[in-house]
């Protein structure tokens, strides 16, 4: 729980992991019960790229002044 307090961008990455978490889901549902109105493809797609930019701009540790 202090690493997440510590930075600030994990808090918003468990946000958008849970939204487009969310809307993966919904669209999964979709595809199950209506497939004519799937947009999985979407889903999909959003989902790799959070993935990608949350690897690439993602937690890093912050380094701290040792005087």
């Amino acid at each position: 729980m202090k690493a997440i307090l510590e930075n600030s961008y994990s808090s918003f990455h468990q946000i958008i992991i849970a939204v487009v978490s969310s809307f993966f889901g919904y669209h999964l549902y979709q595809e199950i019960m209506h497939p004519e109105k799937s947009q999985l493809t979407l889903s999909i797609i959003l989902m790799v790229l959070t993935y990608a930019l949350i690897n690439k701009y993602g937690i890093k540790p912050e380094q701290k002044d040792k005087r």
